[in-house]
């Protein structure tokens, strides 16, 4: 296989003492994926993995992965792999690339080093998000400087200075669309998101009522961390102690437990891993509605599944749907 020029240029690769091959899966339904092993002068040898796909929906993609992976490891370097940059094939200008440092992923029994998955996942979502802010906004901002894609949805991360008006408008509503041009209109679940939206959202995640009045600040997410997307392995090279890592991002600046969702969607995070994370990044006040927090994030991701899917996803949004108007959304 005949390493491009574009990735040649990116990474100031030597081509003669570089080599290409397959690799695994690449997180999404169009790209194909390529390991990459270049010898440099002093001897050393480096990995880097490449996803490439065609058309603009692969464009969107990887731009997003690269945004996402470069603000997870910006913020807590050993969390996941590092994206180098992306771009088009000189010699396939339709055809998109995204180069990152490659993860040698191990068995998950294998003894680790460095700290925990719930440690380094604190460490993120107690970092506040960058500093400027976006222009038009006098104070951090929840959103994303470039749309990023969970599963194959590319996700609008337009700016919001309210943490309930982003997930109603940007995550709850814009999902719903999707899911009815997929599946058509069905006036129940319509009806229920709308109501979610409008009432069960601010009612549970308005400024004035999170922490005591203070609202939260945004932090940077993963944005589908389901167990799939989380391992054991050792990045960039083939020799040394594996670490958690995650990988496969879909990164916005959100609350930090909006990241919560997914993972209790899918499972495979055992209770000690949330009590281990909770003992360095405390549950938002009021404690006391933690659980319908979360429940109301893992919410996007059924709706998001059943855009993408269709079948029994509706079944699950719905039943999550009806529990949190009974409860919050009034008359």
């Amino acid at each position: 296989m005949k390493l491009d020029a574009a990735v040649i240029e990116l990474l100031s690769l030597d081509p003669e003492n570089t080599t290409v091959s397959s690799a695994g899966g690449g997180g999404c339904s169009s790209a194909s994926t390529s390991k990459i092993t270049s010898r440099f002068r002093d001897g050393t040898e480096k990995c880097f993995f490449m996803k490439s796909g065609r058309g603009s929906d692969a464009e969107i993609m990887f731009e997003g992965e690269h945004a996402s992976l470069n603000a997870l490891h910006n913020a807590v370097p050993s969390l996941c792999p590092k994206s180098f940059g992306h771009g088009h094939f000189a010699s396939q200008p339709s055809t998109s690339f995204l180069v990152s440092d490659f993860l040698n992923l191990t068995s998950r029994s294998a003894v680790k080093s460095g700290p925990s998955l719930a440690s380094k996942l604190a460490k993120l979502h107690t970092t506040p998000a960058p500093i400027p802010v976006p222009e038009g906004f006098d104070k951090r901002v929840f959103g994303f400087p470039v749309t990023t894609c969970c599963g194959d949805t590319p996700q609008d991360n337009s700016y919001k200075s309210s943490w309930a008006d982003f997930y109603a408008e940007n995550r709850l509503r814009f999902i719903l669309r999707r899911a009815e041009k997929s599946n058509g209109h069905d006036k129940e679940l319509h009806n229920l998101v709308e109501r979610t939206a409008s009432k069960v959202v601010p009612r549970l995640l308005h400024d004035y009522h999170l922490n005591g009045g203070n609202g939260v600040t945004p932090v940077v997410v993963h944005g589908d961390l389901w167990s799939g997307n989380a391992g054991l392995g050792v990045v960039g090279v083939k020799e040394g102690e594996p670490e958690d890592i995650v990988y496969d991002p879909s990164a916005c600046y959100a609350h930090n437990e909006f990241e919560l969702g997914i993972m209790r969607m899918f499972g495979g995070f055992r209770g000690s891993f949330f009590n281990d994370y909770h003992q360095l990044c405390p549950k938002t006040e009021p404690v006391e509605e933690y659980e319908d927090r979360v429940k109301l994030y893992e919410l996007y991701h059924h709706l998001n599944h059943y855009a993408l899917f269709g079948g029994g996803y509706k079944s699950g949004a719905v039943s999550i749907l009806t529990s949190l108007v009974k409860k919050y959304g009034g008359k």
